[in-house]
């Protein structure tokens, strides 16, 4: 089954595979003290610098609930966009694992601003009122724009001033530094972000991410919240060998342009048709858009995809790294037919 629906669907990066293979050789000490996971600390070093502390976990909610663990007490709260992953799609995890108060702030385009955050930043010190610590951006967005740089080290500055931290979802950081031709550190440590979940499962990995502190304050307590989050592997080398090939090979970097270029290409299709109007950028491998109902669920019966706002017939399709022309050229036919 060949679709647009998500890069979750897309199948493992050849090296990635080869990798996990590789790691099922004889025994080895589980729990993370094996050589596998040694490298793949050793390489997220040197893609983050010095100050980079991984801890693998086993998927994206894992990665956000240990994250959020270590930033936060029961008192305090989370701050984010109204269409963030934490908020929307992860059942509750982690507010009911942090037991802090998640609070959501209405966006266009799924990007906070200082000037969106600074009404939120207020009761400091007040024991009537959840305390601010912590602001959760997603890199790409949930509606597929990206956070430069300098939009990224303005929330950063503007929390630090707060004594607040900055948390980074990066399921597509790859694809986010693809369209900005910027490296991975640039566009985290080096911006101000504090934390950062780190996944390639949407880029051509099995399973698996990478929560990475950048302070030695959240660093000291990281393996414990993982634990107590079920998000320990005792055979954490699976986890861990897909990070060697996927940073030493650069496949993050040569799926996510190959998603991103792909997704540019789809872009270029819809845009013959005036019956479909964007809805957003296209700036990653995601793309939002409005097309007729009727168009919409013929469309359907050949190509699944997701309705983002049905009210409106606005859907997403997705490319992933292992998009094809001929994949591309099959849904122009079946647009063709339907519009």
């Amino acid at each position: 089954m060949r679709s647009f629906a998500s890069d979750n669907n897309s199948g493992v990066h050849p090296l990635v595979m080869e990798a996990i293979i590789k790691a099922n050789d004889n025994h080895a000490v589980g729990y993370g003290a094996d050589p596998w996971t040694e490298a793949a600390i050793e390489k997220i070093k040197e893609i983050f610098g010095e100050t980079a502390s991984p801890f693998f976990v086993f998927n994206g909610t894992g990665a956000n609930s240990v994250a959020l663990q270590a930033v936060t007490q029961s008192f305090h709260a989370i701050i984010c966009a109204e269409t963030a992953h934490i908020f929307v799609d992860e059942c509750g995890a982690p507010a009911r694992m942090t037991g802090a108060t998640v609070i959501p702030i209405q966006t266009t385009d799924g990007k906070l601003t200082p000037e969106l955050l600074k009404p939120k930043l207020h009761n400091f010190g007040v024991c009537h009122h959840p305390q601010p610590r912590v602001v959760y951006i997603s890199q790409v967005s949930e509606l597929g724009t990206v956070y430069t740089v300098e939009e990224v080290r303005e929330i950063a500055d503007l929390l630090h001033a707060h004594k607040m931290y900055l948390h980074m979802d990066g399921a597509r950081l790859a694809n986010a530094c693809v369209y900005l031709g910027c490296s991975m550190k640039e566009l985290a440590v080096d911006a101000g972000v504090d934390i950062l979940s780190f996944g390639g499962t949407k880029n051509g990995m099995m399973m698996g991410e990478a929560v990475i502190s950048f302070r030695p304050e959240i660093t000291e307590n990281l393996e414990y919240f993982r634990k107590q989050s079920a998000q320990l592997a005792s055979k954490q080398r699976f986890l861990s060998a897909q990070f060697i090939p996927y940073l030493e090979k650069e496949v993050w970097f040569e799926n996510a342009k190959r998603a991103n270029t792909y997704a540019r290409k789809l872009a270029g299709i819809l845009l013959q048709y005036p019956q479909i109007k964007f809805t957003q950028k296209v700036e990653s491998n995601q793309l939002f858009f409005t097309i007729p109902a009727e168009a919409a669920e013929k469309l359907l019966e050949t190509y699944y995809f997701y309705y983002w706002n049905e009210e409106i017939s606005e859907v997403r399709l997705v490319t992933s790294w292992d998009t094809t022309m001929e994949d591309l050229q099959s849904f122009e036919e079946t647009l063709k037919r339907v519009l």
